[in-house]
């Protein structure tokens, strides 16, 4: 099958998947990147996620935690605010990590030269962890990332480990890091990516 052909049928496939997020769908800060790329014969996204602040609670085992050994006790895309955290955190019975997870895109993309485009456009845009790989089957993928997250240990085995000052200050890190991430999803789908994706 010849390539273009490949990535038509991939494409057809993926968009008329049904959302297998936690959520249901795209989030509000994403949909509008997301149906820019989805609208261009050249890309099609497969998973994107707006960026968050998450309270996860772990096992006791250590911090590395894992989606399948954790139950989420908050997630908003929003900025967060202290009386939500400590409610959340009173259901904390292992290992609670407060984390702000960036905007994350998933594009394949149908020749190398479009997956180089948007790159370009992600790291003019402040996703400057962004990258492709290349599959066997000739699958070309970029993906858009950023370094700026955070990840904090606040309790272990449910007892609450940091004061509530210090809950407040990291929230207040979590959300500006938040309004940062939002302006990087607008740069990317202002004028760059309608221009570059047009030709």
């Amino acid at each position: 099958m010849d390539p273009s052909a490949a990535f038509r049928r991939w494409k057809a496939q993926s968009l008329s998947k049904a959302d297998l997020s936690r959520k249901g769908s795209v989030d509000e800060d994403a949909a509008e990147v997301v149906r820019l790329l989805n609208s261009r014969e050249r890309f099609f996204t497969t998973s994107s996620c707006a960026g968050r602040i998450v309270l996860v609670d772990g096992s006791s085992g250590g911090f590395e935690v894992q989606k399948q050994n954790c139950s989420w006790l908050l997630v908003t895309h929003k900025p967060c605010g202290k009386n939500d955290m400590m409610v959340a955190l009173e259901k904390a019975s292992g290992d609670a990590v407060l984390k702000f997870e960036p905007f994350v895109l998933h594009v394949q993309c149908r020749q190398l030269q479009d997956a180089q485009t948007l790159h370009s456009v992600a790291i003019d845009s402040g996703f400057r962890n962004s990258g492709i790989t290349v599959g066997r089957r000739g699958k070309i993928m970029l993906a858009v990332r950023s370094t700026h997250g955070l990840e904090v240990p606040l309790s272990h085995k449910g007892k609450l480990m940091v004061t509530e000052d210090y809950i407040d200050f990291l929230l207040n890190i979590a959300n500006q890091k938040m309004e940062e991430n939002k302006k990087r999803i607008e740069r990317t789908s202002l004028k760059p990516l309608r221009q570059d994706v047009q030709h």
